[in-house]
């Protein structure tokens, strides 16, 4: 890697072109080809099968760290350049939030006490309604309190637009009465206990064989 005073850096990003991938790639090719063919009828193939699961694990180890040298200057570069930049960004995410916020309580205040507009005059006509069936005619007028318009839809500026959506939202209150298929399974945890040798009601676990290749020490 080279570095730059004015900020940037040139980095390796072609692996195509790096002569130790390519001749690793040389062997993968050949080590498939060995494994397409490859016959296991003695334990004697396993032997040399064992041999070949090693050397696999040696290549995938190989590749891993070259793929590192690429990467890691890499994620170590993006890193950086992702905290200065958040620096700016989560300022203005806490500002857009607030500003939602606030805009969203007034409206909502708003359309409160117009409700409660609309439910003193509610009031106000019922009484005045119960008053001439009870004498016939009214003792006062009945006065009813300015409704406030219903809350716009849509706000235009020279800056942008803003319109209003509405947005499901949801809790669960009782978790037993939830269906099934909405009960998802935590498989980490389940993986944990099982591992463990304890049994948990519902799950049926058991051990298959697998095979662990320990790679001769240099």
């Amino acid at each position: 890697m080279i570095e730059h005073t004015d900020g940037t850096a040139l980095v390796h990003v072609d692996p195509v072109v790096d002569e130790k991938v390519r001749a690793l790639g040389l062997e993968v090719i050949a080590i498939v080809q060995q494994a397409e063919a490859r016959v296991v009828l003695s334990d004697a193939d396993v032997h040399e099968a064992t041999g070949e699961i090693a050397l696999i694990a040696g290549l995938k180890k190989a590749f891993e760290e070259k793929r590192r040298e690429y990467t890691v200057p890499l994620n170590g570069y993006l890193k950086d350049i992702n905290a200065v930049f958040k620096e700016y960004t989560d300022p203005l995410d806490r500002a857009d939030k607030m500003t939602r916020e606030k805009v969203l309580a007034y409206r909502a205040e708003q359309e409160r006490q117009r409700q409660e507009q609309e439910r003193i005059n509610r009031l106000r006509e019922e009484a005045a309604q119960a008053e001439m069936r009870l004498k016939g005619e009214l003792t006062e007028p009945v006065n009813l309190v300015e409704v406030a318009p219903t809350q716009p839809a849509h706000y235009r500026t020279v800056a942008g637009d803003l319109g209003k959506t509405m947005v499901w939202r949801f809790e669960v209150v009782d978790f037993s009465l939830l269906p099934d298929d909405y009960k998802l399974p935590d498989m980490v945890k389940i993986r944990r206990v099982v591992i463990a040798g304890a049994t948990i009601p519902g799950v049926h676990s058991w051990k298959e064989e697998s095979l662990r290749v320990t790679a001769p020490k240099q």
